[in-house]
């Protein structure tokens, strides 16, 4: 792994235990202000902007609350000078939904760029495999 690849996977996964624990300054630390989310719900047009993305969390706090997880298993990571991307698959539901589904998993991914010498998430995307 490259150091940038390195910051990367550090990054995202400090953004992953900040999702974890309901963090929002350090889940939104390294989000650029024109940061562009594609989710799992609505809007199916997405959020645009900080602010926005800042909203959607709220009511993932809440169901997370009630025993779900948010772990990545897997990340892979790719840097060029001043592009890179990410995607991992993440362990993200409840302990009934893993019963129904053991292999369930949110499949994540990340563009980001540097900016003033540091990598920025631009672009993330979280879907599942509709069934």
């Amino acid at each position: 792994m490259t150091p940038d690849e390195q910051q990367i996977d550090d990054l995202i996964r400090r953004w992953a235990a900040a999702v974890h624990a309901g963090d929002m300054d350090t889940l939104l630390a390294d989000h650029a202000d024109d940061i562009v989310m594609f989710d799992v719900p609505p809007p199916d047009q997405g959020v645009r902007g900080i602010d926005d993305y800042r909203t959607t969390w709220p009511p993932f706090f809440e169901w997370q609350a009630q025993g779900a997880s948010f772990d990545i298993e897997s990340l892979t990571v790719h840097a060029g000078g001043d592009v890179a991307y990410a995607y991992a698959l993440v362990r993200c539901g409840t302990e009934a939904e893993f019963a129904d589904e053991p292999d369930r998993r949110l499949r994540l991914s990340i563009g980001l760029n540097r900016r003033d010498g540091r990598w920025t998430v631009q672009h993330e995307h979280h879907s599942f495999v509709h069934r």
